[in-house]
């Protein structure tokens, strides 16, 4: 079974959203999150260690269609991405900002894989988890 670090991927998105004209840089989006995360009390773990899930989450986030290349018209510069539909979705799955986001992530983390395109597609589809109902 494969598990995410939902905090993060939730930041990486974030950064794909806003980052119109921008380079996408996930090492540092890393850094800021352990900083963060410092900042609030919790212990960030092994920086190099996230700053290489960082890398390795933008090449599986855009291999699996979670974003792509931003267009020039929308700010692309050949570095930066915007989100997809699944991209918009997973992020609203799990962005930490609205209330009951735990469940959709325990739900994600139930699934063998739950980045894997038809597997989020199924689940992310069912009406118990984007009610954040059990």
């Amino acid at each position: 079974m494969t598990t995410y670090n939902w905090d993060l991927i939730e930041r990486l998105l974030h950064e794909v959203q806003n980052g119109a004209g921008r380079i996408f840089t996930p090492r540092p989006y890393a850094e800021q999150h352990a900083a963060q995360l410092a900042a609030e009390g919790h212990a960030p773990g092994n920086l190099d260690h996230l700053k290489a899930v960082a890398g390795e989450y933008e090449k599986l986030l855009l291999g699996r269609g979670y974003i792509e290349p931003r267009p020039p018209e929308e700010g692309g510069n050949g570095e930066n991405y915007v989100l997809t539909p699944r991209g918009s979705s997973l992020l609203s799955l799990i962005d930490s900002s609205i209330p009951g986001h735990d469940h959709p992530r325990q739900v994600l983390d139930e699934q063998e894989d739950a980045l894997l395109p038809d597997i989020f597609d199924e689940v992310a589809g069912k009406a118990q988890i984007a009610g954040g109902s059990v």
